[in-house]
């Protein structure tokens, strides 16, 4: 019974593990164009392997191994964060009616279904941050795929400590959502 209150004494004093540093991904800046027309784009929301489908922000020390960066976290799951960041994006590029997620209101044209394949920071042989989306354009009036794609990002980490290593992650993921929205701005 001692020891049971001592360690609950420990754990009142602050004696817990220190808090995790938390962080964000940003939306790349984009050219922005104006609206050539009323179509209205959804993002769905993103799926993802178990590895990347949490607040976990994942390391791959070598080919088919994965660790999580120590004493940092995402904001929210990286599928939401993702699905946010990627509809800031086509918001900022403009050229279309309206862009939102499920649930917005909006009368859909197409929606830009994302897979989450890759998104870490590779150490084997240098340190980079590598992002992988498979995205599928999905007219929402009958059904059809209208076209599917991989998109890719990769960056240095550049400095030490887990921001840098998230500042690259935000590169790589900006590079991939550029590409996605001026595919898609192509595509329909």
């Amino acid at each position: 019974m001692l020891l049971a209150s001592l360690l609950a004494g420990c754990a009142a004093l602050g004696g817990g593990p220190a808090p995790l540093d938390t962080y964000e991904l940003t939306a790349p800046s984009i050219s922005e164009r104006p609206a050539r027309g009323r179509t209205q784009i959804l993002i769905a929301d993103p799926t993802a392997l178990k590895a990347l489908d949490g607040q976990n922000i994942v390391i791959s020390p070598r080919p088919g191994a994965v660790e999580y960066l120590s004493g940092a976290q995402w904001s929210d799951r990286l599928p939401r964060i993702v699905q946010l960041r990627l509809a800031e994006t086509f918001q900022k590029a403009g050229g279309f009616g309206g862009v939102g997620r499920p649930g917005e209101g909006l009368a859909i044209d197409y929606q830009v279904i994302v897979e989450i394949r890759r998104f870490g920071i590779s150490v084997n042989g240098g340190r980079t941050a590598d992002v992988e989306l498979f995205v599928k354009l999905l007219n929402d009036k009958n059904g059809t795929v209208r076209a599917t794609r991989e998109f890719t990002g990769r960056a240095p980490v550049s400095g030490a400590g887990n921001a840098a290593y998230v500042d690259a992650l935000s590169a790589a993921f900006g590079q991939a959502a550029t590409q996605i929205v001026d595919w898609t701005r192509s595509r329909v």
